[in-house]
Order: structure tokens, then C-alpha cells, then sequence
């Protein structure tokens, strides 16, 4: 498909194609050092035979810990073929009622995410920031782009928890507060959601956020609301209004396309008798600051006692335990 003359007329197109490539490339380095990692410790296991050492043994069972691990997560990346899980990701956080200390959860929530993409080789963009009152955020919107995405992101929608003492209580109380993480893949042009102009209320602000790269001197950001459903999108990423306009229109028929399948699954639940609750009383995952320090998954029992790691974006445990056991199920 490189190849052809005609490669480059549509660059979003193109660019998809060589995300794809490199997710491929990856998989076949990926493999081709697993075999080669595996020979030489299978020669190391041959010459302990011969000529028993304890510290070559020492460094074979720690080789091998390593290589076990190494194959756990080439086995998760080669498991991820669902629909769109190869796509790039649009994450929401919206802060629950209580305002600043909600707020400011929202904004080390962002920052944990932030941090975890970096780790990952994802370039995150901020497509929509509302700052909050005093601290945090009412509401960000981030992209993270690149082969796999939506396929690890997808572990982390629903509600998170903070059980911790308020900074912003001056009689050092505790607080509970509570942020709802909504994962979408992107799309581009691989589905076809329609979407009528008359159906739409487009709204155009100047943009606001926390610093510079967000604040523009125009009224270059853009809301979308899609009147028959109620969702409404933001983006004020991009300097021209247009750029802002299409982008929107993108993260629209993701949301759309999400609904629908949320419908379908509410029908099969529906069918298979099964009672989903939804809402702050769903949450999936506690991080508790104080009296104790962990972090818990309430799907897989994962737990890490090691708080500051993960809101450093040390997720993986979390979401490669919830990935195996929809796996598994």
C-alpha cells in the first residue's frame, strides 16, 4: 500500500497505514528477540548441566523471571484484536459533585494519564480544557495517539475513587472524591455514522485553559451539540477554528458510534438477565491516600501499595490484569 503512487493524496489516511506498520514491525522485532533471548538461555541452562556454577545459576532463574515477563506482555499486545483496538484513544475526565476536591482529583488523574502515555511512546494531545474554580479541572479531553491505544485505554473507563485528607480542609478531614473516565476509540474514515447538519447546534469560544499553548485571542474553539442525543463535544486544540470544527466532528461520531454499542450491550445484558449498576456507586478502581496507602481495582482485585508510582503512571498491573481476565472470560 506504500508503494502505491497515490499513497500520500490523503495523509490521515497514510499516516493510519504507517501507525499500523510499526505496530506490525514491532510485533516481529518483538518476537525475533524472544526466540533469540530463548536460545542463549536454553545454552546457559545446557552448560549449568555440564559445569554447575551457582552464580551463572543465580543469573539464569533471574533471566528467566525477565524473559517470562517479557512473554506476558508480547502475549497481551497480540491479544489485542477487538475492534478499533489498534486505533488511537479519546479520553474524558469529568469530576463528580464537591467540587474543588473533586476538581483537583481530576487534575492528578490527567497528570497520571499524561504520565503513563509518555512512558508508552503515545503522543497525548489536549483536545478540551476547563479549568476548574479554584484548582484541578471541570473537564479535559485528551488524544493518545498510536498503535494500540484505545486497546490499553479501554481498561480504564468508568468511575475512580479518592479516599484521602483534604488539603483544602483546614480541620484536616477526610474526603471521598470521585472522577468518571470515558474511553473512546477514533475514527476516521472506517465507519459510517450519519450525522445531520440540522441535528447539530455548533457554538464557537475563545478557548481557556491552564497556560499558554491553551489560550487563544480568537474565538477559534468549537462545541458541537448533537440535539437528538444530548452529546456535546468540545475541542480548542488546534489555532483555526476550522481545524477545530473537523476535530470535533471526529470525537461527535466517536461518542455516537459508543453509544450505539453501549445500546447493544445493555440489550444483551437485558436478555441475559444480567444487573449492571451505573453510576458514582460503579466505581472500578479505589486509590486510598489515608488512613492506609493502596490502590485497589475492584474488578480484578489488583492492589498496589505503592500509591505515588502509579499516580506516576505505573498502570500496568491494573490494566494488563483487567485485559486478561476479559480474556480469560
Amino acid at each position: 500500500m506504500m508503494a502505491e503512487p497515490s499513497f500520500w493524496d490523503d495523509q490521515q489516511k497514510a499516516q493510519g497505514i504507517i501507525n499500523e506498520l510499526n505496530g506490525l514491525k514491532e510485533s516481529a522485532h518483538g518476537y525475533r528477540d524472544l526466540v533469540e533471548t530463548h536460545e542463549n538461555l536454553e545454552l546457559t541452562h545446557d552448560l549449568l548441566k555440564e559445569e554447575p556454577d551457582e552464580e551463572l545459576k543465580k543469573e539464569l532463574i533471574s533471566e528467566m523471571k525477565e524473559f517470562l515477563g517479557t512473554i506476558e506482555n508480547f502475549e497481551l499486545q497480540l491479544l489485542l484484536s477487538e475492534p478499533y483496538d489498534k486505533n488511537n484513544a479519546i479520553l474524558e475526565l469529568h469530576p463528580g459533585a464537591g467540587g474543588t476536591e473533586s476538581q483537583d482529583w481530576g487534575s492528578m488523574l490527567l497528570r497520571m494519564y499524561t504520565r503513563w502515555g509518555e512512558k508508552h511512546g503515545f503522543k497525548v494531545e489536549t483536545m478540551d480544557y476547563l479549568p476548574g474554580d479554584e484548582a484541578g479541572i471541570k473537564s479535559v479531553t485528551l488524544l493518545f495517539k498510536g498503535h494500540n491505544a484505545y486497546g490499553y485505554l479501554k481498561a480504564e473507563k468508568g468511575v475512580h475513587r479518592l479516599v484521602r485528607i483534604s488539603p483544602f480542609d483546614s480541620s484536616g478531614r477526610r474526603h471521598t472524591s470521585f472522577v468518571s473516565c470515558d474511553i473512546m476509540p477514533e475514527f476516521n474514515e472506517e465507519i459510517e455514522i450519519e450525522v445531520r447538519t440540522e441535528d447539530l447546534k455548533i457554538d464557537t469560544y475563545r478557548a481557556s485553559g491552564a497556560g499558554g499553548q491553551h489560550i487563544n485571542t480568537t474565538d477559534s474553539a468549537v462545541r458541537i451539540t448533537h440535539i437528538p442525543t444530548g452529546v456535546v463535544v468540545s475541542c480548542q486544540n488546534e489555532r483555526s477554528q476550522i481545524k477545530n470544527r473537523d476535530q470535533a466532528m471526529k470525537m461527535l461520531k466517536s461518542k455516537l458510534y459508543q453509544l450505539k454499542i453501549e445500546e447493544q450491550e445493555a440489550k444483551l445484558a437485558a436478555i441475559r438477565g444480567e444487573q449492571k449498576e451505573i453510576g458514582w456507586g460503579s466505581q472500578i478502581r479505589s486509590y486510598v491516600f489515608h488512613p492506609y496507602s493502596m490502590v485497589k481495582d475492584h474488578r480484578t482485585s489488583t492492589e498496589s501499595g505503592n500509591v505515588q508510582g502509579v499516580m506516576d503512571g505505573d498502570l500496568d498491573p491494573f490494566i494488563n490484569a483487567y485485559l486478561r481476565s476479559r480474556l480469560n472470560g
